[in-house]
């Protein structure tokens, strides 16, 4: 185990930190928020805890796949250790499990809270709040890769711990380089859409903050009604960007480089544009009559729909209050997802169709048992190895949210409270349903629940095996 080098990159995620934590510094000077001290403590801490580590470059920077996940795993856990202090230390949040809640729920791009007027917040902590949903986005490990040099090829480990989905490729030769070509597209879509916000009549703070929601596929809002009283147009605005955001940045990669038609052909992005389309207009038939027309139904149901299958978590309506058809179908795309590569969670649609295609292959086996069938996506075959660990995603995936619910049904709420509050945080998606849904909040829950839902958070953003890897024995032993 190189421990070493673990280190020295927590002490870059600790500094970078710090430099990400100015924006909100300056937020609260603009506006003059005595809420910006704590956020000075707080970056005086990064520094304090994260320059030492760094001083030393450790001669052997060699990053295997076990160090790649158990870095990852421990970066977003300080992280977020450190990101909640601006809001404890301020008073805004008294509770420290609270505030750490709120942060992971940032970072990790969940969106759900535990604040029932989050209209009384100071606007430096609104404005980190929702920062973090930027930076989760992407993956601060990510955005490591692109602001610092790490000799070697064994960084690719770190890209493939922290990116979503069943596979991570990289786009050119260097690993920088694919880093920084990620980071470019995310800042390009980020960028048009402030800029389109803006033109629409948004405050500039509104707009940056709720593009971070946005980009992130995170879903805090300023508001209290989320983005119920914005207009028509800056709401379709956030749906369109939503749904782009979910797509895989390979493909963005690939229509800039002109092969548009090699893009447009993916069988992922496909399916999940038609997942989208044909849950729309079932939702929007069916809640119709709860409207003054079709086209605020399809409105409705469009910014809904794209919310909940790229985990967002921004609501226009209180789909809770909509018929059991829409709410189970919402359900239902909570556990797609979004695409693999995107900033979204969820199962992702590209781990759906493999173990759909799984599927398909056993039965076609017990019908020709000396048959050969291979799983393809876009025409090239999966490789087994791919297919075991989707396999192996799922089980443990279940595993979890089987626990989940059952520690969570000692708080003697509904089933589907329950249920929907694992459900919403394990997909990074926000709101669930009932007691939990998108007009409450999940402060109902006590402090060990909430832990229990913090972990099923990282859980979910990090997919699953290396946050596991942290509680797993043999992982601490040396060979």
């Amino acid at each position: 185990m190189n421990y070493a080098m673990i280190f020295y990159i927590i002490g870059w995620i600790f500094g970078c930190e710090s430099v990400l934590l100015v924006p909100s510094l300056l937020t609260a000077v603009i506006y003059h928020e005595s809420a910006g001290i704590a956020i000075l403590i707080t970056i005086g801490l990064c520094l304090l805890f994260g320059l030492p580590l760094i001083l030393h470059k450790p001669a052997n920077q060699v990053i295997y796949v076990k160090e790649g996940f158990l870095t990852v795993a421990l970066s977003w856990i300080l992280l977020s250790m450190m990101g909640s202090l601006p809001f404890f230390l301020s008073g805004a949040i008294s509770n420290p499990i609270d505030a750490l809640f709120e942060t992971v729920s940032g970072f990790t791009t969940t969106g759900a809270s535990i604040l029932s007027d989050v209209e009384s917040m100071p606007r430096c902590l609104l404005f980190w709040r929702s920062f973090t949903h930027w930076i989760g986005g992407m993956g601060v490990l990510v955005f490591l890769l692109t602001v610092i040099p790490m000799a070697g090829g064994y960084h690719m480990n770190l890209m493939k711990a922290e990116s979503p989905g069943p596979s991570v490729e990289k786009l050119v030769p260097k690993v920088r380089t694919t880093a920084v070509l990620l980071y470019q597209i995310y800042v390009i879509l980020t960028v048009i859409q402030i800029v389109l916000l803006l033109l629409g009549g948004m405050p500039l703070f509104d707009a940056l903050t709720l593009t971070f929601g946005t980009a992130g596929t995170g879903g805090f809002g300023i508001l209290n009604d989320s983005i119920a009283s914005y207009s028509v147009y800056s709401q379709t605005v956030i749906t369109i960007f939503m749904i782009l955001f979910g797509v895989n940045f390979s493909v963005y990669f690939l229509i800039l480089t002109g092969r548009f038609r090699k893009a447009v052909l993916s069988e992922e992005l496909r399916w999940y544009l038609g997942i989208i389309a044909v849950s729309i207009l079932l939702i929007t038939f069916n809640i119709r009559n709860l409207y003054s027309g079709i086209g605020e139904a399809f409105r409705c149901a469009a910014f809904q729909v794209g919310s909940i299958i790229t985990t967002t978590g921004f609501s226009t309506a209180d789909f809770n209050l909509w018929p059991e058809l829409s709410r189970t179908i919402l359900v239902l795309l909570m556990f797609v997802g979004a695409c693999a590569g995107s900033t979204g969670g969820g199962i992702k649609v590209s781990r759906i169709l493999i173990l759909g295609k799984s599927i398909c292959r056993e039965l076609y086996l017990f019908l020709h048992p000396r048959g050969k069938k291979q799983i393809t996506m876009d025409k090239k075959a999966v490789e087994h190895s791919t297919i075991r660990t989707v396999q192996a995603f799922l089980a443990a995936y279940v595993l979890i949210f089987a626990v989940s619910v059952l520690l969570l049904s000692f708080e003697g709420f509904d089933s589907t409270t329950n249920f929907t509050a694992v459900a919403a945080t394990i997909n990074n998606i926000g709101p669930g349903l009932n007691l939990v849904g998108p007009a409450a909040n999940f402060s109902i829950y006590s402090t060990p629940a909430k832990l229990v839902l913090i972990f099923d958070m990282l859980t979910g953003r990090l997919e699953i095996f290396p946050l596991l890897l942290l509680f797993y024995p043999a992982t601490w032993k040396k060979f």
